[in-house]
């Protein structure tokens, strides 16, 4: 894919500019709110509005409302990509060691808070997590996705209290669940041992960079994990880097909603995920989805969707 003359113009004209040179850098490394930037940047708020309706309108970036904030992140078209990796490849420096500083205590502030409210709310997770959700039907739901198994290696990323390691673990092989919280794996181990699952392993790890070989798991599990990241994209593309040929991706989380009390009293990040979004990063991790299972609550609450993707087996491919 290429640019058109003038659009190319248009996207260099968007670009040519310190500020919005900084933003395209700040946004290579994870999408980010408005207060979010105009924090690091030390610019106020309308201003960096412009510059981002700018680099919007020049089809660098990608605006996403959720529920009262919005979000942004670098444009998903390829060309657009292109050209942002060569402009950044040749840029030295514009405040970008600053930036970058900023940046940094803005993650640090975000994942203490993150880290603190996990240690304390570990013990009444599995209560809380229920909250909005029919968990009965949500997790028959998980095991028809699932399907019948054996599984030779299952992952669990973010398992938390181990629940998808008790629901679904008995037909693996093996199992490894991941999570950063000491305290989610010492509940997680108990959990596991009470429900007499003995092959599987517990580990302090992370779902951006899980130190996990490529393509070596028929089942991967990210069960109500990416509404608490600060980049799910990049979370799904290592989930799907696991999958083996012929395995599965199953994700499952919170369809788009607007109960903004979820941010400050239980850290979410974004509030759900549209089908759309979530399918076209499955398929840039070289899956294949199918329809999602959409489950609505009872009465009031939250609307739980599993998406499913299948890594295609050799000879299918070859088929095809």
């Amino acid at each position: 894919m290429t640019f058109r003359a003038e659009h190319l113009v248009e996207a260099l004209r968007g670009a040519g500019e310190p500020t919005r040179l900084r933003i395209l850098a700040l946004l290579a490394t994870e999408e980010l709110s408005v207060m979010e930037l105009s924090g690091v940047l030390e610019q106020s708020q309308p201003r960096v509005s412009r510059h981002l309706k700018l680099l919007a309108e020049a089809g660098l970036i990608e605006r996403f409302p959720d529920g009262a904030r919005v979000f942004y992140r670098l444009s998903s078209d390829t060309s657009a990509r292109r050209l942002i990796d060569a402009v950044l490849d040749l840029l030295d420096d514009v405040d970008g060691e600053g930036d970058q500083r900023r940046l940094e205590t803005v993650r640090r502030e975000r994942e203490a808070e993150a880290e603190a409210y996990f240690e304390q709310i570990a013990p009444s997770w599995d209560r809380i997590r229920s909250l909005y959700v029919r968990e009965s039907a949500v997790e028959a739901a998980i095991i028809e996705a699932a399907g019948d198994g054996p599984f030779d290696r299952m992952v669990d990323l973010g398992t938390g209290s181990g629940r998808m390691l008790t629901l679904l673990g008995r037909t693996a092989k093996t199992a490894i669940g991941l999570d950063l919280s000491q305290n989610m794996l010492n509940i997680a181990r108990a959990n596991v041992a009470k429900a007499g699952i003995d092959r599987v392993e517990l580990r302090h790890g992370d779902v951006f960079a899980t130190r996990l070989p490529d393509r070596t798991a028929d089942l991967v599990v990210m069960h109500q994990v990416l509404h608490y990241l600060t980049d799910p994209a990049a979370a799904v593309a290592e989930a799907a880097r696991l999958v083996r040929s012929g395995g599965r991706l199953l994700i499952v989380d919170f369809a788009p909603h607007a109960l903004e009390h979820m941010r400050d009293e239980h850290q979410h990040r974004r509030l759900g995920f549209d089908d759309l979004e979530m399918r076209r990063w499955l398929t840039a991790g070289s899956l294949e989805a199918v329809p999602a299972t959409v489950l609505p609550p009872d009465r009031e609450g939250l609307t739980v969707c599993i998406w499913t993707a299948r890594r295609l087996a050799e000879e299918e491919v070859k088929a095809a």
